[in-house]
């Protein structure tokens, strides 16, 4: 996956508020590798999902900071 595309999945899977989970598909294409496991309101709550998750260096948070930049966590 080139990091153009990369970078592009991962700002159409950062909400408007709150906080997405998103996995990596490493056998899918290389579009689409990245996909929403859920949606949080809070940080907190997403953190602890990600450290629940048997790998979780495969997991991203998403989210928009106050300026509307994009984040990953």
């Amino acid at each position: 996956m080139s990091q153009d595309t990369f970078e592009n999945e991962k700002r159409n899977l950062t909400p408007e508020s709150g906080f997405n989970l998103v996995a990596i598909d490493y056998f899918s294409d290389s579009e689409d590798q990245l996909y929403l496991v859920d949606h949080f309101e809070m940080y907190q709550d997403a953190l602890n999902a990600k450290k629940d998750k048997k790998n979780p260096d495969d997991y991203f948070i998403l989210y928009k900071g106050g300026g509307g930049e994009f984040f990953s966590r």
